[in-house]
C-alpha cells in the first residue's frame, strides 16, 4: 500500500486531503503514478498538468523519476511561498 497525501490547493481541487492505494502494476515511479492518477478523469486529470507540482516520499524531495515501493508515504503539493 502507498499511503498518499494532498495538500494545499492540490487537496481543494481533488476533494480530499489523503487516501491509501495498492501499488498499481507497472507504476514504478512518481511520473507512473501520476499518470495512473490522471486516469480517473475530472479534477485527477489535472496532476498530469499541474504547474510547478512537487512530490516528496517518505518526507524527502524528490524527481518525477523517483522509484516507488509499497509502504511508501508520496505527497503532492503546490510550490510555497514565504514571507
Amino acid at each position: 500500500m502507498l499511503k498518499i497525501l494532498y495538500f494545499a490547493s492540490v487537496r481543494e481541487k481533488l476533494g480530499q486531503g489523503s487516501e491509501e492505494l495498492a501499488l498499481p502494476g507497472g507504476v514504478t515511479d512518481i511520473a507512473g503514478l501520476l499518470g495512473f492518477l490522471a486516469q480517473r478523469g475530472g479534477p485527477w486529470e489535472s496532476l498530469a498538468t499541474f504547474r510547478n507540482l512537487r512530490y516528496a516520499v517518505n518526507q524527502e524531495m524528490v524527481r518525477l523519476d523517483a522509484p516507488l515501493r509499497p509502504g511508501d508515504e508520496v505527497a503532492f503539493f503546490p510550490p510555497v511561498t514565504g514571507g
